[in-house]
């Protein structure tokens, strides 16, 4: 028992993800930088064309002296913050609906007659059923039979 040595128990600590040491770590591309004349031809074709088939995108690469990967991606990042923009232009003109919906609400309320209830000025169903009670004036209609006329059997008012 003496003559087998246990060999000490080592823990080896790996640093950063197991996959990482697999691969070469890829440099990163410097940024490209497009000239005025490229960004003006890229913006123009965009505006006419969202979407490019890949000879179209071949051509306008040749053409502006660009790699096809390159006019790829343009377009592709073109296409993202075009979408946003149109977000951001939607939620705009649906803020301003809502604040001239509030505005005009507002007015409405204002030119309201004051014996209505608050909550007929804000639901219109019930506002078009305030200027439809027959049984508001309370007089006797003669098409009417009489215990429908009596004051204690009338419905009350809505608003």
């Amino acid at each position: 028992k003496e003559g087998l040595a246990v060999p000490p128990f080592t823990v080896t600590r790996r640093i950063g993800h197991p996959y990482q040491n697999r691969t070469p770590p890829k440099r990163k591309k410097p940024r490209t930088s497009f000239t005025r004349l490229q960004i003006c031809e890229l913006e123009k074709r965009f505006h006419k064309q969202k979407y490019l088939a890949s000879a179209e995108r071949a051509q306008l690469a040749t053409q502006l002296k660009m790699t096809d990967a390159q006019v790829k991606t343009w377009f592709q990042n073109r296409r993202t913050k075009w979408r946003r923009q149109t977000a951001e232009e939607r939620e705009a003109e649906r803020q301003q609906a809502n604040r001239m919906l509030l505005q005009l609400q507002a007015e409405a309320a204002k030119n309201m007659p004051q014996t209505c209830d608050p909550i007929c000025a804000y639901n219109a169903s019930l506002h078009a059923l305030q200027s439809l009670q027959p049984w508001a004036e309370n007089k006797p209609d003669p098409n009417r039979p009489a215990y429908l006329n009596a004051p204690s059997l009338t419905t009350p008012t809505i608003c």
